[in-house]
């Protein structure tokens, strides 16, 4: 897949993320929209399950086994951005398999990194625990988590939403 590119983007900020249901897609959407990143989605070609009992044991035992897909072609110059956003909805307290790919495959050293992820229950902090323990940083530059905004549109997760691109964009 190719990077949705953002001409006017002066800052060169990334947003890389893996949906499953659409609720990561939406908040990377959103956040492009309102602060004009790039986006880039990650797909494995071999797709997850995506309802009742299946996706939960196929997404939860690929996630805690580590697991790292193979997916389909993208484009990624890390010398083009400062900043790479990581989006990904979290499963069984760990970052999704796609995502883990990308951090394997990819150079993130020396680049401003910040995290969203979209959860249904909890798990979010302990994810981008282990997520921080793979780029091998301490912090994040920004954080966001956000309940299924898609699928439960709300209020709050609007704002949260637009307090991380202020955070991003000062």
């Amino acid at each position: 897949m190719s990077i949705q590119e953002n001409p006017s983007n002066e800052q060169k900020t990334l947003i890389v993320y893996y949906s499953l249901e659409g609720n990561t897609e939406y908040a990377a959407s959103r956040i492009s929209e309102i602060c004009g990143f790039d986006m880039l989605r990650l797909i494995p070609v071999k797709k997850y399950p995506d309802k009742g009992f299946r996706k939960f044991f196929w997404g939860g035992k690929s996630a805690v086994m580590a697991e790292t897909p193979e997916l389909e072609p993208y484009e990624f110059q890390a010398e083009k951005y400062g900043r790479i956003i990581i989006g990904f909805p979290v499963w069984a307290g760990n970052v999704t398999p796609p995502i883990r790919t990308f951090v394997r495959d990819n150079d993130l050293r020396g680049k401003k990194v910040a995290v969203f992820a979209c959860e249904s229950g909890a798990g979010a902090e302990k994810a981008f625990d282990k997520l921080k323990a793979a780029l091998k940083i301490d912090r994040f530059e920004a954080e966001l988590i956000l309940i299924d905004p898609k699928a439960k549109p709300d209020a709050a997760n609007e704002e949260k939403i637009r307090n991380f691109c202020t955070l991003l964009t000062q």
